[in-house]
């Protein structure tokens, strides 16, 4: 393994179904220079079958794999930008990520309850509101989540992205 002496950044772009994670995350990795983007969507549904593990252990198991390319991208020389639901994963994240040369930005988008109507509507994912206004709820209600927040409503995908890269408020410090 090479040794790595400049600071890496890892963007983790948060928020419920519908508030423009993906797009955002997306137009975000093509901005930042050497970057690979982590869809955590992606490894959440590799499990198939008949053996499909309980919702618990798929999503330990899909952040244990976000780490793990995490870590993997960030010791070849590559920013990382990951796209995932973050509940209650961060400070978990943060502490298996502290020994790395890394800044951590963390952002969660979020957008008005009728405009999360208006989107998933538009891609035929409705049946997804509930989950998705339930985590707006808890994500907007939690103290701790205040500095992170960027409300999506209306922006363009473009200045949600631009505020990510320039603004230093969603600076995570990471701990040994």
């Amino acid at each position: 393994m090479q040794e790595i002496s400049r600071e890496h950044l890892i963007y983790l772009i948060s928020g419920p179904l519908g508030v423009g994670k993906s797009t955002t995350s997306i137009e975000l990795a093509r901005n930042v220079k050497q970057c690979v983007l982590i869809e955590g969507d992606v490894i959440l549904h590799m499990f198939k079958g008949e053996s499909e593990p309980s919702w618990e252990e798929r999503l330990s198991l899909t952040w244990k794999n976000i780490l793990a390319l995490t870590r993997n991208f960030i010791q070849h020389d590559f920013n990382v930008v990951i796209d995932f639901v973050v509940e209650d994963e961060l400070d978990w994240f943060c502490k298996h990520i502290s020994d790395l040369n890394v800044r951590l930005k963390y952002v969660i988008l979020t957008a008005d309850k009728e405009k999360l109507i208006e989107r998933l509507s538009i891609r035929g994912d409705i049946e997804s509101l509930e989950r998705s206004l339930f985590l707006l709820n808890k994500m907007e209600m939690s103290s701790s989540n205040k500095p992170f927040i960027n409300d999506t409503t209306l922006k363009q995908t473009t200045e949600i992205v631009e505020e990510i890269i320039n603004d230093s408020g969603y600076n995570v410090f990471i701990h040994n």
